[in-house]
């Protein structure tokens, strides 16, 4: 079954899962945005906008990391290869993007990072369904039953921990109401996915090593993990038991 969906959705066919998960997460954020103040087309308009910036700022941060490449030959620029690209550079461009078009809207910060967390958190989900199609984010070798046959070994299925992981943080998500201190969801959703990006990378081959088994992935899920919890005791002081009683279990809608 595993070969299946491989074979099926093999590069650069993997690229479409993530185009459903965008659809299916901006969908289900639109149903929620005006929870959180914010219309469905501005909720539109930041998310592809974001998602164009995302594409395009990836492949000049890439260009301009590898100019000498580029610099022999121009239209590689234009390929359609998906390794050509820069994920921090992507992610930089669509935050830039995104604030921008929210501050000539006046959008407020935490009301619109509320209403994107649906969206982002089944684009995750999509994430980690790309990856095991495509075979990256692979995991370390290992002798459980679990393991899946990757790169002439056997490996941790590093790819389903994150789906997995991506899909319970949705479930998550969708048990709280609308909360009346902005930015708790989205601080929630980002404690949650920097959490797993801390256990799961304990299991992945391909992080990047620094010193005495310290990974570069960790270190920043340990930052973010810190700024999350931090910003979280700023926006609601409350003790950590009473915020998520009173958050959880939404009424119907």
């Amino acid at each position: 079954m595993l070969e299946t969906f491989q074979n099926f959705f093999a590069p650069p066919r993997h690229m479409i899962l993530l185009v459903i998960a965008a659809w299916l997460g901006l969908t289900l954020a639109e149903r929620r945005a005006e929870n959180h103040g914010i219309s469905k087309d501005d909720l539109n308009n930041i998310t592809f906008y974001g998602l164009i910036a995302f594409v395009i700022g990836g492949r000049i941060s890439y260009v301009l990391q590898n100019l000498s490449a580029f610099s022999k030959s121009p239209l590689g620029i234009l390929s359609i290869n998906p390794d050509l690209f820069d994920p921090l550079g992507a992610l930089a461009a669509a935050c830039i993007v995104a604030l921008v078009y929210g501050q000539r809207k006046q959008l407020t910060l935490w009301n619109t990072l509320d209403a994107l967390t649906p969206f982002l958190a089944v684009f995750a989900i999509g994430s980690g369904l790309s990856h095991l199609a495509a075979g990256t984010a692979f995991g370390q070798p290992t002798e459980l039953p679990w393991g899946i046959e990757m790169w002439n070994a056997t490996r941790h299925p590093t790819q389903m921990y994150e789906t997995l992981a991506s899909l319970l943080t949705l479930g998550l998500i969708l048990l709280f109401k609308p909360h009346q201190r902005p930015g708790f969801l989205f601080l929630i959703f980002t404690a949650q996915a920097s959490f797993w990006q801390l256990v799961i990378h304990a299991f992945r081959a391909d992080s990047t090593m620094i010193v005495n088994g310290l990974r570069q992935e960790q270190i920043l899920a340990w930052v973010v993990l810190a700024f999350s919890f931090i910003c979280l005791e700023l926006i609601d002081p409350r003790p950590p038991m009473k915020k998520l009683i009173d958050s959880k279990y939404k009424g119907p809608g």
